[in-house]
This record gives structure tokens, C-alpha cells and sequence, in this order.
């Protein structure tokens, strides 16, 4: 039995724990003048997104957005090597080969965290700051403002594992400049630095060496509004010279990829590039080429049917299809392939893209009765 003093020791550990400060927790929750500040911190696992810290996101998130105390929310990572890298892909496909329950609940909780971010009745600043993949750029790219900066590397390398680019990649990509969300969700391509502002996926770019005094200046603000945080990361964003001039790494490749990724199925939009043939189509083909030829369609057309929808809609429509994959063969393999054995050669089933037929795919968009996402 613990004696009166350890029992309060014990008590005092568990409100520091349920405070969530404590520096070893997976995510830092705290206020600090009139902002809410969520850190990510995994810097082992590049801020990796696991379930529990799902859990503790999204409660605060609520909390903060009720709270007249709190003006805005900023969300960061630490360890300067990434924002966030995903979310925690083996724990989903390790549940999935034993049938546990977190092949629903992550997608669930994540998807629903997603759309509160998208929805947040208070200015929210991601500091995208390192890798920003997948479920990272799910926690950031819904929110207000998004700034990116020399180190901002930004990926949703889903096709490669036999998933697609969910937490809402069906809204906002198909949303981006031409075809270009279209190219980024069939082939993963990596936009760095600045690029990921001038592909319209982050709204500000500051050095990150800067990052700390931007957000000295952001918890100092009095009673701010949205229009006083665009104001100061504007002048941030006005203050940064580094790259300034270096062109977009896609704008000599634009045309192509508008001509070339409007086709309307993947078949033809491999035959499109090897017809092309020039040096950038023939990459973007390799590319395509690995990927799970069940992952590449099911991205396209979620792509296409998330161009119309809401973002409800899309989180709805894309739970549906991770609960395919989740029945599926593609996903364990690309995990095995890609994260867990890492040799990087995944067996695709179907291998071709012939073979994953129209019916197949009907299905994986179809509803889940009770068990759909309700938002």
C-alpha cells in the first residue's frame, strides 16, 4: 500500500501525465498565452502518427475551440527531421493480419480528427517544418494556414503500399493548380521547400531557423483573429529570401502533366506517357509501374469523385476504401515490401492494371451500412 505521500506523488505524476506536458509523451498538449500548442513528439519515429495520440489530439482540439481563452492553435513536430512522417502503417497492417480492431478504429479516429481540423472554428497554424507525409500532411494541410520551410519535404507515397492518399487527399488534391494533385497521388513525387508552397499545399514559406520567433510572435499576439495571424505570416513569409528565385521544380513539366494526367482511366494514362516518351514521362512511367496497380485506380477515381465533394464527403468515401484495402492483399504486401523487410520489391495481386476490373472497384466505393464514418 502506498503511504499518504507516494500516493501523492502519484496523483501529481498522473495530472502532469493528463496535462500532457510530461517530455516523454508521444504528444505535448499545452497553452501558452492565448494559444493551444499541439507537439508532436515521436522524433525517433519522425513524429509518426500513432492511435493514442489521435485520441489525444482530437479531444483537445475540441476543448481549445470552445475555450474564449484560446485564440489560436499551432501544431508542430520535434527533433527538426519532421513535421509528421504518417501515421503508424505497421501497427494498421499488423492489427489487419490478425484481424484486430485498429484496421477500423485509426482510419476512424483519424479521419474524424481530420475533418475537426478542417472544420476548426479557430485559426490553425501548421509549422510543416521536415517530412510532411500522409497522415502529417492530413494533420496539417485542412487547417488554415500551412508554413512550410527549407526542410519542408512533402510526399503522399500511399500507391507505393498498397493504399491511397487518404486524410482527405481526395479533396484537396484534386483541388491543387491543373493536374498536378493528380500527379502527386499516382507517382508520390517529393515537392521540397518552397516548391510545396508553389504548389498550393502550404500557404507560407519562413526559414525554419525563424520558426521559434514566429511563434514567440504568434502566443504574443492579443485576442488575435485570422486576420491578424495572415498579417504577421505574411511578414514572416515577405522576409524570406532563401530560394526565392529558384523556379518551380514542375513548371518546365506543367504542360505535360496537365496533357498527359487528364486521361480518364490509368490505362490510358500509360499509354499517354509512353507515347510521350520524352525523359520525364518515361520516369513518371517507371514509376507508375511499381506501384500497386489496384491503388493507382482506386487513387484515380477517388481523385476524380472527390473533385465535387465536400470534405465530409471525401473522409466518408475514403474510409470506405481503406476498409477495402483493409480486405484486401495489396496493402500487407506494400508494408512488408516497403517498411518491414524494406526490400523494396512488393508482388502486386492482380499485377496488371487490366486485371483490377471495373466491378472490383464499384465495390470498394460501395457503402458500409452501420459501419460507415459518420461525421
Amino acid at each position: 500500500r502506498l503511504n499518504p505521500f507516494n500516493r501523492l506523488q502519484v496523483i501529481l505524476q498522473h495530472l502532469k501525465m493528463s496535462k500532457n506536458t510530461d517530455s516523454t509523451a508521444d504528444v505535448l498538449l499545452e497553452k501558452r498565452g492565448g494559444a493551444g500548442i499541439i507537439t508532436l513528439n515521436r522524433p525517433k519515429a519522425l513524429n509518426a502518427l500513432s492511435f493514442p495520440m489521435i485520441q489525444q489530439i482530437y479531444p483537445q482540439i475540441k476543448t481549445w475551440e470552445q475555450d474564449p481563452e484560446t485564440f489560436l492553435i499551432i501544431i508542430k513536430g520535434t527533433g527538426g527531421k519532421a513535421f509528421c512522417a504518417g501515421g503508424d502503417i505497421i501497427a494498421i497492417s499488423d492489427a489487419g493480419k490478425v484481424g484486430g480492431r485498429l484496421t477500423q478504429d485509426f482510419f476512424r479516429e483519424e479521419y474524424i480528427l481530420n475533418n475537426a481540423i478542417g472544420t476548426c472554428k479557430k485559426p490553425y497554424v501548421a509549422l510543416i517544418d521536415g517530412i510532411t507525409m500522409g497522415g502529417g500532411v492530413g494533420l496539417s494541410v485542412h487547417g488554415h494556414f500551412r508554413v512550410a520551410t527549407e526542410r519542408t519535404l512533402f510526399a503522399m507515397p500511399e500507391t507505393a503500399i498498397g493504399l491511397f492518399p487518404d486524410v482527405g487527399g481526395g479533396y484537396f488534391l484534386p483541388r491543387l493548380s491543373g493536374k498536378i494533385g493528380c500527379f502527386l497521388a499516382l507517382t508520390g513525387f517529393r515537392l521540397k521547400g518552397r516548391d510545396v508552397l508553389k504548389a498550393g499545399i502550404a500557404t507560407h514559406f519562413v526559414e525554419s531557423e525563424k520558426l521559434p520567433a514566429l511563434e514567440k510572435d504568434l502566443i504574443a499576439l492579443k485576442s488575435p483573429s485570422t486576420e491578424n495571424i495572415a498579417d504577421l505570416l505574411n511578414s514572416y513569409h515577405m522576409k524570406s529570401k532563401v530560394d526565392q528565385e529558384k523556379e518551380f521544380v514542375l513548371d518546365e513539366h506543367m504542360g505535360k502533366i496537365n496533357s498527359l494526367f487528364s486521361a480518364n482511366s490509368m490505362e490510358e494514362i500509360v499509354k499517354n506517357l509512353k507515347q510521350d516518351g520524352s525523359p520525364f514521362a518515361i520516369k513518371q512511367l517507371e514509376t507508375i509501374n511499381k506501384m500497386s496497380p489496384t491503388s493507382l485506380k482506386i487513387t484515380l477515381r477517388q481523385l476524380k469523385e472527390g473533385a465535387s465533394m465536400s470534405l465530409q464527403e471525401v473522409l466518408t468515401m475514403e474510409y470506405r476504401l481503406t476498409q477495402a484495402c483493409m480486405r484486401g492483399h495489396d496493402f500487407y504486401e506494400g508494408v512488408r515490401a516497403v517498411l518491414i523487410d524494406k526490400d523494396q520489391s512488393p508482388k502486386w495481386k492482380p499485377a496488371a492494371l487490366e486485371e483490377v476490373s471495373d466491378e472490383f472497384l464499384d465495390d470498394c466505393f460501395k457503402p458500409l451500412g452501420n459501419n460507415d464514418l459518420k461525421l
